[in-house]
């Protein structure tokens, strides 16, 4: 069994500005795997996540039918860590509160490039919406243990050797 993160850390792991990977069930057609799309995301420890979207996208139409999705983001830096949570969705943000898109341009973007992107970006606006989910299932792993272990069984079996 791989090691678990300890809360506090996956919290903050979860917080930190990474690309979430949501996947949601797709009941299109009886032979399709989940939805699975990256997106930003924005997450505060103890909180809610919250997901930007087309109000007429395939992901919000799957979301509402749904009610419910997975977010998993990683670090794919030695040694791997990843948090994936699941939950149902608490609210749809219709129409799109401005400071909710803001935030998440600079969350992931440099100042500049945030004022730029929203710039630009400003008739999305009208069209995108915001889904909202408490996290109620975790699965965690850090590697960093097991790596550590691993480390330590060979340094072991090295000196038993010689």
């Amino acid at each position: 069994m791989l090691p678990a993160m300890p809360h506090d850390e996956r919290e903050h792991f979860l917080a930190a500005p990474r690309i979430g990977v949501l996947g949601v069930t797709d009941p299109r057609g009886g032979d399709r795997a989940p939805l699975v799309v990256p997106v930003w995301y924005a997450y505060e420890p103890g909180g809610e996540i919250v997901v930007e979207t087309g109000r007429e996208s395939v992901k919000a139409q799957l979301l509402c039918a749904a009610g419910r999705f997975s977010l998993c983001v990683q670090d794919e830096r030695r040694p791997y860590r990843y948090v994936s949570v699941e939950g149902p969705v608490t609210a749809i943000e219709d129409p799109l509160d401005p400071a909710v898109r803001e935030a998440l341009a600079q969350r992931y973007l440099e100042p500049e490039e945030a004022r730029d992107y929203l710039a630009s970006t400003v008739h999305q606006l009208k069209d995108d919406i915001a889904f909202r989910m408490r996290p109620q299932r975790w699965r965690t792993a850090d590697f960093a243990a097991f790596a550590a272990d691993f480390a330590n069984t060979a340094a072991n079996a090295g000196a038993d050797a010689g």
